[in-house]
């Protein structure tokens, strides 16, 4: 993925076939390319995203979004990136290929603390980490917003994954 050339659907960041990492800090993110790597990733493959990107990049995809994002989750999720990287979280962009490659990609999100890690496919995206021990994924809609179950910066203090 290129970020001079945003993919988008409906005016929100939709990067299909991508699977997007949101780890706490830079020595996650570092971490989580390196182990990358390590499974046989190429650096070019890898798009990072700091907390400021992130953040001017969701600023500019929730004023042009259209109609459609609201219908389904995109827009959801450009508020829940916002939030986490308001917060300094750092994202990680990673080309999803075939399931083995996708849980090879989870397994290193896990490892490195990442908050949310999300599979775009053309159709639905998919979560890729469990909200938390003793919490269960609930429903989302346009109205309700992301699941209250997982991080996103808006659940009360004490709930949603830690």
């Amino acid at each position: 993925m290129d970020k001079r050339d945003i993919p988008h659907s409906f005016g929100a960041f939709s990067p299909t076939n991508h699977v997007v990492i949101a780890l706490p800090s830079q020595q996650a993110l570092d971490g989580a390319v390196r182990a990358l790597h390590d499974e046989g990733f190429a650096d070019e493959e890898l798009t990072r995203y700091t907390p400021e990107e992130m953040v001017a990049q969701a600023d500019q995809d929730i004023e042009h979004a259209s109609l459609g994002a609201s219908v389904g989750q995109e827009l959801n999720l450009v508020k829940s990136h916002r939030e986490l990287a308001a917060r300094g979280h750092s994202f990680l962009v990673v080309p999803a290929g075939n399931d083995e490659r996708v849980r090879t990609i989870t397994r290193v999100a896990e490892e490195h603390g990442a908050s949310r890690a999300q599979r775009y496919g053309r159709l639905m995206i998919e979560e890729l980490i469990e909200p938390g021990e003793g919490f269960t994924q609930v429903s989302e809609s346009p109205d309700r917003g992301l699941d209250a179950q997982t991080l996103t910066g808006r659940e009360p203090p004490g709930q949603g994954r830690r």
